[in-house]
C-alpha cells in the first residue's frame, strides 16, 4: 500500500478496478462538495451565523442555515457535471431531478443527509454528511417511487465527518477505507487501508433520556449493561453519546461499539427516528462491510423494502457479537 494514497489514486487503483467509471465520477463530485462544506465548518462563525434557524423541512424539523447551504452545495455539484440522475435529501420534500443533459444517462441516484447533527453547530460539535449511491433503473426519470430501492442494492456509501480533522469513510462494496483531508491541498489521503470493527465491545451509544419510552427488551439490555461486573453481563460498560449519528457511528467504526436508536413510544407513529434511505442504509452498508451487523432490532436493515422517500426506521448497529446479543433480547420479548 502506498502511504497516504490520495482518493484519486485509490479510485484508479486495482482495488477499484471493478467499479464503473460513472460511479467513480459521482464519488469525486460528492467528495468535492464535502470539501467545500468542510471549509465552512472550519471557519465557524467567521463564515456567518451558520446555526441560524432557516425554516421547517419535510421532517417537521427546524433547519439551520448550514443545512440549507450544504444541501445547495451538493445539488450544485451534481448539476455541474450530471453524474447523478436524481437526488434525494433530508432537506427536500421530493426528489431533485438533475437538469444537466448528461444526468439522464447516469446509472445512479444519490441520496444524502447534507448536514447530519446540525443541532451541534452552535456548540462547535461534530457534524457530517452521509451519502448513498443507488442504481437507477433503466429509463427511470428520478421520481420518488423510482428511488425506493433496498439498501442491499447500494453501489457505494460513505460519510464525511467534520471534526478536528475532516475524515471520509467510504465503501464501494469491497471493504471500508478511511481518508483524512489534507486541507492545505484540498485532497483526501488514505489513513486506513481497511477499517474493521472489533467483533465484541463494552461500549454503547444511546440517548438514555428516552429510556422511559423504550420497549422492554431495550430497557432490559441497557439495565444489564449498566449493572456492570455485578450484573448478568459480568463486565463494565461505557456509554458515549455525541448527538449526531455521523459522530456516534464514526466512533463505532473507529474502535467498535454499538449505536442504538431503537423504536420508542415517541417515534413509533413515524416508524423510528432515523431515515432509511440516506442515514440508516448507508451507515448499515459501511458497518456490514467493516465486519459488523446492522438491524432494526429484528431484521437486517439493508433488506427493508422502502415504502416512502423519508421513511424512518429503528437503528441498532455495530460490533457483531453485541448486536447479536441485543437481537436475542428482542427475541425473548
Amino acid at each position: 500500500m502506498q502511504e497516504h494514497q490520495s482518493l484519486e489514486d485509490f479510485l484508479s487503483s486495482p482495488r477499484c478496478a471493478d467499479a464503473p467509471e460513472a460511479l467513480k465520477a459521482l464519488i469525486r463530485d460528492t467528495v468535492n462538495a464535502c470539501i467545500e462544506i468542510a471549509s465552512l465548518t472550519r471557519n465557524g462563525s467567521l463564515a456567518g451565523n451558520l446555526a441560524a434557524s432557516w425554516g421547517i423541512n419535510v421532517q417537521d424539523e427546524t433547519q439551520k442555515a448550514l443545512d440549507v447551504i450544504s444541501n445547495d452545495i451538493l445539488i450544485n455539484a451534481m448539476e455541474k457535471h450530471g453524474h447523478a440522475r436524481a437526488l434525494a435529501s433530508e432537506e427536500m420534500d421530493d426528489t431533485h431531478i438533475v437538469a444537466n443533459p448528461k444526468a439522464a444517462e447516469s446509472p445512479y441516484f444519490l441520496a444524502f443527509d447534507p448536514l447530519d447533527g446540525s443541532s451541534n453547530i452552535d456548540i462547535n460539535g461534530l457534524v457530517g454528511t452521509i451519502f448513498s449511491v443507488l442504481p437507477a433503473p433503466d429509463g427511470a426519470k428520478g421520481t420518488s417511487g423510482e428511488m425506493l430501492i433496498a439498501g442491499r442494492e447500494q453501489a457505494a456509501a460513505g460519510y464525511v465527518l467534520y471534526g478536528p480533522s475532516t475524515v471520509l469513510i467510504l465503501t464501494l462494496g469491497n471493504g471500508v477505507v478511511e481518508f483524512t483531508l489534507d486541507a492545505a491541498k484540498s485532497v483526501f489521503r488514505m489513513t486506513k487501508h481497511s477499517v474493521d470493527l472489533p467483533v465484541g465491545t463494552s461500549e454503547f451509544s444511546i440517548n438514555a433520556s428516552n429510556r422511559r419510552y423504550w420497549e422492554a427488551p431495550m430497557q432490559r439490555y441497557i439495565d444489564d449493561c449498566l449493572a456492570g461486573k455485578e450484573g448478568p453481563r459480568k463486565r463494565d460498560f461505557n456509554m458515549r453519546w455525541v448527538g449526531a449519528m455521523v459522530g456516534d457511528v464514526h466512533r463505532v467504526v473507529s474502535r467498535g461499539g454499538v449505536f442504538l436508536y431503537p423504536i420508542d413510544e415517541k417515534t413509533r407513529a413515524k416508524g423510528g427516528r432515523l431515515r432509511l434511505l440516506y442515514e440508516a442504509n448507508p451507515m448499515s452498508m459501511i458497518v456490514e462491510q467493516a465486519g459488523g451487523r446492522a438491524t432494526d432490532g429484528h431484521g437486517r436493515i439493508l433488506d427493508i423494502a422502502p415504502s416512502s422517500l423519508h421513511q424512518r426506521v429503528p437503528v441498532v448497529i455495530g460490533s457483531r457479537e453485541e448486536i447479536d446479543i441485543i437481537v436475542s433480547y428482542h427475541e425473548q420479548g
